[in-house]
């Protein structure tokens, strides 16, 4: 069963955040992503706070841009929130916005080997290894957190090329794939996401997550016909973001749960 989601974007005022994430937990609705723009709501915080304020919802992120952040001090936001919020979080992470990791002086001249480095350590330093590496970006001498999960949230890799989601694949517990990725470059991109996780030893499709825009007159039927053929493809977890402007978020989550969910197998 697919597992079927909203959004609530960061181009939105973080203080509608408690409403909409307790709005989406009343409605039974499965899971609420947010993501880190520059320079708008920071990732963790908002995932944080939307959890504390639910019951049940699960929160993702999708996603936190490695540059911005030292690996270690994502492992140990990542492991409190898990800790705090025991299976209730997926942290996602990728490239950011590169014009925008240059403004802040972050911006690096690989953004491939940053991203399977970092992306390697985080792995490893959730799982409560000592992590020793040092590698082009990514720098670490002996750390292990005191404090690691119990078990690990799923891991993904946010990205629209075949290198940075065969990383997802590889590396990680999956792959985002936003609305830039039609579905046609969706059943592209799965095969090459496939093999690496079959080549890393990896069992099954892991988490195949997609972000869909949903037009203000689209009836229910429609888009959950959209999500269906997501599922058909091999997508997991699908993500609606509304595009109407003038229908309040909490009105969203709420017809996502009530009108479009029971219309998806």
């Amino acid at each position: 069963m697919t597992t079927l989601g909203a959004i609530f974007p960061p181009d939105q005022p973080p203080e509608q955040l408690r409403a909409v994430a307790q709005a989406a937990d009343a409605a039974g609705l499965e899971q609420l992503w947010v993501w880190e723009d520059c320079f708008r709501e920071g990732g963790i915080a908002s995932a944080a706070a939307a959890l504390a304020w639910t019951e049940r919802l699960t929160l993702g992120i999708g996603l936190l841009p490695v540059p911005l952040r030292n690996v270690a001090l994502t492992a140990m936001e990542i492991a409190t929130i898990e800790r705090t919020f025991p299976g209730r979080f997926v942290p996602g992470i990728g490239h950011g916005v590169l014009d925008w990791m240059g403004q802040v002086g972050a911006r690096v001249e690989s953004p491939m080997a940053l991203l399977r480095e970092y992306t390697e350590a985080l792995h490893a330093l959730l799982a409560g290894e000592t992590v020793t590496t040092s590698g082009r970006y990514v720098r670490l001498d002996g750390v292990a957190l005191d404090w690691p999960t119990r078990q690990a949230p799923p891991l993904v890799v946010g990205g629209r090329g075949p290198k940075t989601v065969a990383v997802g694949g590889e590396l990680a517990d999956g792959v985002i794939l936003d609305e830039q990725v039609d579905d046609d470059a969706v059943r592209a991109a799965l095969p090459g996401y496939l093999a690496a996780r079959s080549d890393s030893g990896r069992d099954g499709a892991g988490n195949v997550v997609v972000f869909r825009g949903v037009p203000a007159d689209e009836p229910a039927q429609r888009t959950a016909e959209r999500v269906t053929a997501l599922a058909e493809l091999g997508v997991t977890h699908v993500l609606l973001r509304s595009l109407a402007d003038d229908v309040p978020l909490t009105d969203f989550v709420q017809r996502v749960a009530h009108e479009v969910r029971p219309l998806v197998p």
